[in-house]
């Protein structure tokens, strides 16, 4: 049965992985390595806990989250459609049970806030689990001069706290950050990030919960 660590081992994720890494620093771009791909897979698989899915649904959320953005190595535009062709040609033949296969295809595919469409709780868990990571630790760029001149940079930069949260209670998903005000505003975040936080909000729907930003305790819902 395919698992979270069958899946790592699997040469040609590392490859993309690696390559996806490599091409993206190249290009100046936050994070998308082993640092968010740990953040995302964990925090999938935590979510997906939390609303109700059972161990299999949970595992299966822990992989898409891993490889979501392993197709990122050929372009960025389509890398997600890239990605989830290659996880179903790596693990296709290693389960009989081809639906599971073909969730987390899905939920790759349709990870990106420019094009999407929320067809499975999988691929729901996904998107929250993959927008809500903004921090500091993201910007491999250490130069604060040129931190300062990248807004993606200075946004990520000023997010010196984040967690994510799901209020069982109030039927709630809440990211809450703190922001720096003298690297950047909240504008300035709505202004890079608005669209995945609609795609954020469109997924907690589909989950039968709200969605909710706290931003230096002011709530946005």
């Amino acid at each position: 049965m395919l698992n979270i660590e069958t899946v790592k081992k699997h040469p040609g994720v590392k490859a993309c992985i690696k390559k996806s890494e490599q091409y993206l620093n190249s290009l100046g771009f936050t994070d998308h390595g082993s640092r968010h791909l740990g953040v995302v897979s964990d925090r999938a698989r935590s979510l997906a806990k939390k609303i109700g899915l059972n161990e299999r649904g949970q595992e299966l959320a822990t992989i898409a989250g891993y490889c979501h953005d392993m197709g990122n190595f050929l372009h960025r535009k389509g890398h997600c459609y890239t990605g989830a062709m290659l996880f179903g040609q790596f693990f296709w033949n290693s389960t009989e049970k081809k639906e599971e296969i073909l969730e987390v295809m899905q939920a790759i595919a349709n990870h990106d806030e420019s094009d999407y469409e929320i067809i499975n709780k999988i691929g729901a868990v996904l998107i929250l689990a993959d927008k809500s990571d903004v921090h500091r630790s993201r910007v491999r760029n250490k130069d604060l001069k040129s931190i300062q001149e990248d807004i993606h940079d200075r946004v990520n930069y000023s997010v010196v706290d984040s967690s994510f949260s799901l209020n069982d209670k109030k039927k709630e998903i809440v990211l809450k950050l703190k922001i720096d005000t003298k690297i950047t505003g909240a504008m300035e975040y709505f202004e890079i990030f608005n669209d995945r936080m609609i795609a954020c909000r469109r997924a907690a729907k589909y989950l039968g919960y709200g969605f909710v930003l706290v931003i230096n305790n002011f709530k946005l819902d």
